[in-house]
């Protein structure tokens, strides 16, 4: 014997779920989910998810507190050198390399012509100097101020350079030409027992003279020692 059909909602055991949601009734439309429940499908509402951009949103950023890299990166426009430091490109400033291309002023290095203003004026600087040992050792030991002499002369009213080198070969020459006398008088007062000293003296001109002709060509006056100056 059948059993009659049960009405709807007698809570037949056979039907889950339930064609409507527990405490509706088949007529009345399912209700919406609260704010703050889970939608369809257990995902958050559309308010839930995370704004564009990710996290955090863009209202909970702390505040520039100044240590912030400025816009454009480092260093901030306040921060590079002064005029004085290094230019943009990183070289120094014009004033800050040494002039004339690296070499320091005053005549502290030779220039193009060995540090004299032409090779006529360093011509008649080495005849001055080297001329006297020259002069003491062909023409003999009372001749060495011959060669300086004539480079005075010739060269010296026209370049101050020349003049220099001159003047200072000459007083030298002549200071020693003096020593030289007077050891020859001690020779012969000594009935040659000092006979040694004019050869020492002799020698002291020679030496020098060299010396003197090494440092003209290398651009530098050089400063004789024990001398007189008989010319100005």
């Amino acid at each position: 014997m059948t059993e009659p059909p049960r009405p709807p909602g007698s809570g037949d055991p056979g039907d889950y779920p339930p064609s409507a949601p527990y405490g509706s009734s088949a007529d009345e439309p399912p209700t919406a989910p609260l704010s703050g429940a889970p939608g369809v499908g257990g995902y958050p509402p559309p308010g839930g998810y995370p704004p564009p951009g990710g996290y955090p949103p863009p209202g909970d950023y702390p505040p520039p507190t100044g240590d912030q890299p400025p816009p454009g990166g480092y260093p901030p426009p306040g921060s590079q050198p002064p005029p004085g430091g290094f230019s943009p490109g990183g070289y120094p400033p014009g004033g800050a390399y040494p002039p004339g291309g690296g070499y320091p002023t005053g005549g502290a290095y030779p220039g193009p012509t060995g540090g004299y203003p032409t090779n006529d004026d360093k011509t008649w600087a080495l005849i001055a100097h080297f001329g006297g040992p020259l002069g003491v050792v062909v023409g003999g030991s009372l001749l060495g101020w011959v060669a300086p002499l004539i480079a005075l002369m010739a060269k010296g009213p026209q370049s101050p350079t020349v003049r220099a080198h001159a003047v200072a070969a000459l007083n030298f020459q002549l200071t020693w030409v003096a020593a030289l006398l007077v050891s020859f008088v001690l020779a012969v007062v000594t009935c040659g027992v000092l006979f040694f000293i004019p050869m020492l003296v002799a020698l002291v001109p020679i030496i020098f003279g060299i010396i003197g002709g090494i440092k003209a060509n290398e651009g530098t006056l050089y400063r004789y020692p024990m001398t007189y100056n008989f010319v100005k």
